[in-house]
């Protein structure tokens, strides 16, 4: 004899439900689109980040005393 087979409705199936999204989950990306193609409008206003050279020193120390 076998036993019944209990299947659980599946989630699309129930009604009412709205998802509401928050309005930053698509504000971000927008953002971040126009302000690449504000830099690929102008790129001589895309300057590299200089660092404190004394962190770049640092970091080389700590790498050649890791390597040996």
């Amino acid at each position: 004899m076998s036993a019944p087979m209990y299947t659980r409705p599946h989630p699309a199936a129930t009604r009412g439900v709205e998802v509401r999204l928050p309005w930053w989950l698509l504000a971000l990306p927008v953002l971040a689109f126009v302000a690449l193609l504000v830099l690929i409008g102008d790129p001589s206003d895309a300057h590299a980040a200089t660092g404190d050279p004394g962190i770049a020193q640092l970091l080389h120390r700590a790498q050649q005393l890791i390597s040996g």
